[in-house]
């Protein structure tokens, strides 16, 4: 399908960072023109014309972090600690969790993702069969990572995932990793550090979450997550680290020497008390940071203007200096950054022959108004009733609170809340 865009403002986010009047044009699932009217072609036939009446076109927001089908535990496993929030809480839920669950709550966080302007998400969970097949019905752009912990998959399965999900469709890759260091053998530990070797992969995990964490793991093996992680050679192709709150001088220095990202969850690290990460140090060494929302049992809402907003107020407080951590650089942490983790490249400006994934931002509500730095409101004042549209692969999957992704709404909440039953039924 063949759509232009026009009285846009477009935030293509390439640097320097400025703002087109004019109109953008999508031809299948590529931009194919981006700039003034006065200079687009003239010769261009269209299936659909938007008149986007000055609001904003800008890359989709990337999700560098996720676990979707935990919407199926939303508000159920709240006010806890980290370890008693997964051993008493989620693990015993999650041992119930068939193809069916974790089809249908990620098709729920779907819906969540288009409405917040999210166009792409890191996804770690239980069933990646399921959980594909589930992005690709509704449309959605998707990046696995496996979660492989020492109560399964085996190695060999996790392999045969990485070789038959990496690239399956257009809006699919695979990555590999693992939960995290506190939930996995040693032995398993350096089997996946071989594996990354082997096929010269980026590695990402859970990574210094909590203090608990990392102390633990010192009493274990006498030197942090990250430097246990190195030693092995997991990161000798890069990849990165979830989370990663409390890390060292020395986690510091290898973060940067292996060129990992940090992907930061503020309001999930806020919800479960894990602490709040030296963002203002990773940007001060060049460390590129990410941003994701974690799993919608932990935060609880899948909501990429809160988590902007919560990563530059929290470095503020943590530095004490309201001149830290600047929105343009958080605004480039949910776009261009995530894009780059997640290894989508076309995905990361509006630009002639990008991937056809943006959203368009309501400047009309009163939150956006008036316009003295459009950018910097988005992460300020920027709110999910600013999405009036979001579009993956060339596709409208969302607009005006309506959504295309091949299943009623009222349907989809239905099923969900019919297997919610069933499994809390169960889980009781």
């Amino acid at each position: 399908m063949n759509i232009r865009f026009y009285n846009a403002r477009i935030l293509t986010m390439e640097e320097p960072l400025s703002i087109i009047n004019g109109e953008l044009h999508v031809s299948g699932n590529t931009i194919s023109y981006v700039g003034t009217s006065a200079q687009a072609p003239k010769d261009d036939k269209f299936d659909r014309e938007i008149d986007c009446k000055w609001n904003l076109l800008m890359p989709g927001f990337k999700d560098a972090h996720t676990h979707s089908a935990m919407t199926l535990m939303r508000s159920y496993a709240d006010d806890m600690p980290l370890q008693d929030w997964l051993n008493q809480m989620i693990f015993p839920v999650e041992a119930k969790m068939g193809a069916e669950e974790n089809i249908y709550f990620t098709k729920l966080a779907v819906m969540e993702y288009l409405t917040s302007g999210i166009t792409a998400a890191m996804e770690m969970y239980l069933d990646p069969y399921a959980i594909q097949l589930a992005f690709s019905e509704c449309g959605f752009r998707n990046v696995q990572v496996s979660g492989i912990n020492k109560f399964g998959p085996s190695l060999e399965e996790m392999e045969k995932r990485y070789i038959e999900l990496n690239k399956k469709d257009d809006l699919s890759s695979y990555m590999l990793g693992f939960h995290a260091e506190y939930t996995c053998e040693k032995g398993l530990l350096e089997d996946i550090a071989a594996m990354a070797n082997k096929y010269k992969a980026p590695v990402f995990a859970h990574i210094s979450e909590t203090k608990k964490e990392v102390e633990e793991c010192k009493g274990r093996y006498g030197v942090s997550p990250i430097e246990l992680l190195d030693q092995m050679g997991m990161f000798n192709y890069g990849g990165g680290g979830y989370h990663l709150v409390h890390v060292s001088d020395e986690d510091i220095e290898i973060i940067k020497k292996r060129k990992m990202y940090v992907v930061t969850n503020p309001a999930s690290n806020l919800k479960l008390a894990s602490g709040i990460a030296p963002i203002k140090r990773y940007l001060d060494e060049k460390i590129p940071v990410a941003i994701g929302t974690d799993g919608p049992a932990s935060n609880n809402c899948l909501d990429m203007f809160r988590e902007m907003f919560l990563v530059t107020g929290l470095s503020k407080v943590r530095e004490e200096d309201a001149a830290c951590c600047d929105a343009i650089d958080v605004l480039k942490m949910a776009t261009v950054n995530g894009a780059e983790a997640m290894g989508l490249e076309d995905c990361k400006y509006l630009t002639k022959g990008s991937k056809a994934d943006l959203i368009m931002i309501d400047l009309s509500k009163p939150n956006m108004q008036p316009l003295h730095n459009i950018p910097k409101n988005i992460v300020y004042a920027g709110s999910k009733l600013n999405v009036a549209l979001t579009m993956i692969n060339g596709k409208v999957l969302y607009e005006d609170g309506q959504f295309n992704i091949g299943i009623d709404q009222e349907e989809l909440y239905a099923k969900c809340n019919d297997l919610f039953k069933k499994i809390y039924g169960a889980a009781n």
